[in-house]
């Protein structure tokens, strides 16, 4: 079913988001969806490039917006590459958080839609299977929404249709989508930016238990001929 309501998906070429992405086409229609994507000198850029394939594969129009100056204020290890990643930072987040990072993703999505006359904005944050970041919570989307409204006096709709998915939710909802096997094959999910995943990295560990989780109840829900 599709709208004449348009729609913004905040896309980094991974798992989550291009799960958003396509599920904002079969809702809102392909001519009406556009992307946003940001290179804030992540040590995984790769990413970047998946994002930039799969919105050309999939005729969307996509928005890079250089925000590397936060590396100039924030040192995690998506960003320092002489960081082992997967150390605690301290006691409560895990050294790959990257302070700020979605506060200013939805700021310059905000500012974008608004000229485009957007509302919805779509983002694939997760409070369930997720690494802790205290800006993929609930609590913090909808006081950004609120900010956000308040600051440009326009009517934004922050959108969060995985937060509160499990990882092997996503992929069921990628597999009623159609897309499972597309999303597997071309998205990009590594903190180390290894193509095909490095398989060790607390990102794709995640990735991966969510999928095996995901076919295994699938085989187990095909009927026996």
């Amino acid at each position: 079913m599709t709208t004449n309501k348009q729609a913004l998906v905040i896309f980094s070429g991974g798992q989550d988001s291009t799960t958003c992405l396509v599920q904002a086409i079969a809702q809102y229609g392909q001519e009406n969806v556009k992307a946003i994507s940001f290179d804030y000198g992540q040590r995984h850029a790769i990413e970047l490039e998946k994002a930039q394939k799969i919105a050309a594969e999939l005729g969307i129009p996509q928005l890079v917006i250089q925000t590397s100056a936060i590396t100039q204020t924030t040192n995690n290890a998506l960003i320092n590459q002489d960081m082992a990643i997967g150390q605690q930072q301290d006691d409560k987040y895990p050294n790959t958080f990257v302070d700020g990072r979605n506060a200013l993703f939805l700021l310059l999505a905000a500012n974008y839609a608004k000229q485009q006359g957007i509302t919805d904005i779509i983002i694939g944050v997760c409070e369930v299977d997720f690494s802790g970041y205290p800006d993929c919570r609930d609590v913090f989307i909808k006081s950004m929404n609120v900010t956000l409204n308040l600051a440009m006096d326009y009517s934004f709709n922050i959108k969060t249709p995985l937060m509160y998915l499990t990882k092997a939710e996503v992929w069921k909802l990628a597999d009623e989508l159609g897309y499972l096997e597309y999303i597997e094959a071309n998205t990009h999910t590594c903190y180390y930016g290894v193509e095909g995943g490095c398989k060790t990295c607390p990102s794709c560990l995640l990735r991966n238990k969510g999928l095996d989780e995901y076919l295994a109840t699938r085989s187990s829900s095909v009927p026996v001929e």
